[in-house]
């Protein structure tokens, strides 16, 4: 996990799933009267086809680097205390956790906005790629929102 030397931002990619708990630990900070959590899962259908399982890949140095200028961007756009992004790759099943982003503020609205701003980006920027595993085949998706 990488932790910038103020220990404001935390970012993980890794193929161990993922601890809510942890990604609430390291946001955690007394001058934060909010904390937002957004946990993406994997979902059994897609489009009225069964998801089996889900294939995420990265090119791991360019993603962690793209992961923590993303969540400088959210600490200059919003009174950010700390931030946490947590990403898996490898294969993932349904129920599994494929990302937590956690936005520590002064106060929910800033928390709120961060949060979206962080997952909304993410999908679009950061050089992780979904590939879903349905019974009648298998798709790359492009990100979306």
């Amino acid at each position: 996990m990488f932790m910038n030397s103020n220990n404001k931002i935390a970012i993980s990619l890794t193929d161990e799933p993922l601890q809510i708990n942890t990604v609430l630990n390291s946001v955690q900070s007394d001058s934060a009267g909010a904390v937002d959590v957004f946990i993406g899962t994997v979902r059994n259908n897609t489009q009225q086809r069964t998801v089996e399982r889900l294939d995420f890949e990265a090119y791991d140095p360019m993603a962690v680097k793209e992961m923590e200028k993303l969540a400088v961007q959210a600490c200059e756009q919003w009174p950010v205390e700390k931030i946490a992004i947590h990403h898996r790759k490898g294969t993932l099943y349904v129920g599994d956790i494929a990302v937590i982003i956690a936005v520590a503020t002064p106060h929910r609205q800033a928390a709120f906005e961060a949060c979206k701003f962080t997952i909304d980006t993410l999908k679009q920027t950061v050089p992780i790629w979904k590939k879903e595993i349905f019974d009648d085949g298998e798709v790359w998706v492009s990100a979306h929102p």
